[in-house]
């Protein structure tokens, strides 16, 4: 076996790559015109390329190292479980023991409430089993009708045609004849970019009234539930409004709706708690995890439910499954996972250290003359990037040209900070040092510096007239 820094050239690779390798959410041939980054090796929150180059993670992968690279007790735990148990199934009246040793552990850190987990292989598959979970729960107790989910717009909840279909974003929607029928949505809690002139406070409130109105507009009758993330991840670490929850909450407990936490990203860690559930104190009836889960380690996740829903499904036999549900090497690595995260205290670490010290420095980015706001809740924020401060105003140009270039100025300088349109996104592992944070933040004013610049030199830098 090749060590893994005795490979062919940069470019070589790159060659291959572009001649059978499909990406995700990527325009394939204008990726192969300007190559790929080849990363071969990963430490702490480091990564290294195929010419040696040291980048610094902000993403935490995608949003998923919560326990950052490079954990040796994780590889050692999934070498010894290939060896006992490399795979097994749990369809045929079977379990094992990391499935059922990881069920136990999943359901002592969530909720109260939420005591079963279906296990699965991604946070898409996830949201797709509680998709048929709440309709069938609904029509094993007599309400068939009971089938429309109501999600939000800009939201993403992953990328097969169910998950998808609950995500709100139109450009997902245009392709492959989306949503599936029986979903609807609402509009996101943005009040940076479509917040007006009510106060956050204000908008938070009336946004979250939306969820009543469509309720009654489509009938109490005819609703199974809503779905949502607690912070919008990939829609731009879009934190709410302190309003808006607590009135979601209120409206889902008036109504007959059960309320589907996606904490795909939020999970174990993220917001400073387990959960972004617990951040804002949300009560769901059904929870969806992955991502942080494994640490990335190893692509598994879950749907995580109440002690009511399971009681219904319970009575019949749930037609649904996947051939990796519960596997035993990628369960065996979650539970190391958690174990670790426990043992070592790094959510609290994360929360009482790591957090502020990024809060105070990422705050300060507001000074910069494209930043118009800077949020950030536990090890997840964002900056929206603005020509007017004052009017909140978006670029002339579409929506992403500046978002891009910041995003390839990072790149350049060796930090991962991802663009969502016009906002800039970092989620860096919970293990990131202040020292650490010093670099990431260095970084990311030389790279919005040299946007700027790059910005009025392409004559950019032009504010959107506003909308009729």
């Amino acid at each position: 076996m090749s060590h893994i820094s005795n490979h062919l050239p940069t470019a070589e690779l790159q060659a291959l790559d572009a001649a059978h390798h499909l990406h995700p959410f990527t325009a394939e041939r204008r990726l192969a015109e300007k190559g790929v980054r080849v990363i071969t090796r990963a430490q702490g929150v480091w990564l290294t390329d195929s010419d040696g180059q040291k980048i610094i993670d902000g993403m935490a992968g995608l949003w998923c190292v919560n326990i950052g690279y490079g954990r040796e007790e994780l590889a050692d735990i999934a070498a010894r479980q290939m060896r006992e148990l490399p795979f097994y199934n749990t369809f045929f009246q079977t379990t094992h023991l990391p499935a059922i040793s990881l069920a136990e552990k999943v359901c002592e850190k969530t909720p109260q409430n939420l005591n079963h987990v279906f296990f699965v292989g991604s946070g898409s598959e996830a949201i797709d089993t509680s998709i048929r979970m709440v309709r069938t729960y609904w029509a094993i107790r007599g309400y068939s009708e009971k089938k429309a989910i109501i999600s939000r717009k800009n939201a993403y909840h992953g990328s097969t045609v169910g998950a998808a279909s609950l995500g709100g974003m139109t450009s997902m929607h245009e392709q492959g004849d989306l949503p599936i029928p029986n979903v609807h949505h609402i509009n996101q809690p943005d009040w940076w970019s479509e917040g007006g002139d009510l106060s956050p406070a204000e908008f938070g409130w009336a946004r979250a009234q939306e969820l009543e109105r469509t309720i009654n507009e489509l009938g109490e009758d005819r609703i199974a539930a809503f779905v949502a993330e607690p912070i919008q991840g990939a829609g731009g670490a879009i934190i709410p409004p302190e309003t808006y929850w607590p009135e979601i909450q209120r409206i889902c407990d008036a109504y007959e709706i059960l309320l589907i936490a996606d904490e795909v990203i939020c999970g174990f860690g993220r917001t400073g708690n387990w959960f972004g559930s617990e951040t804002f104190k949300i009560k769901p009836d059904v929870m969806t995890i992955a991502k942080g889960l494994s640490s990335g380690y190893q692509p598994i996740g879950g749907c995580v439910i109440s002690d009511d829903i399971a009681e219904v499904l319970g009575q019949q036999e749930f037609y649904h499954g996947y051939t990796y549900s519960g596997h035993p090497v990628a369960a065996a690595v979650a539970l190391e996972n958690i174990r670790l995260l426990e043992e070592e205290n790094i959510i609290g670490r994360a929360a009482n250290v790591v957090a502020p010290y990024l809060k105070e420095k990422w705050e300060e980015l507001e000074a910069h003359p494209m930043v118009g706001e800077a949020r950030i809740i536990g090890l997840i924020a964002s900056i929206a990037l603005t020509p007017d401060k004052e009017t909140r105003a978006k670029f002339a140009a579409a929506t992403g040209t500046s978002g891009e270039i910041v995003r390839d100025r990072c790149f350049a300088n060796n930090l991962v900070m991802r663009h969502v349109g016009d906002r800039m996104v970092i989620s860096p592992s919970l293990i990131i040092t202040p020292e650490e944070i010093d670099i990431v933040m260095s970084r990311a004013w030389q790279s919005l510096d040299e946007a700027e610049k790059i910005i009025k030199t392409r004559g950019l830098w032009k504010v959107a007239p506003p909308v009729c």
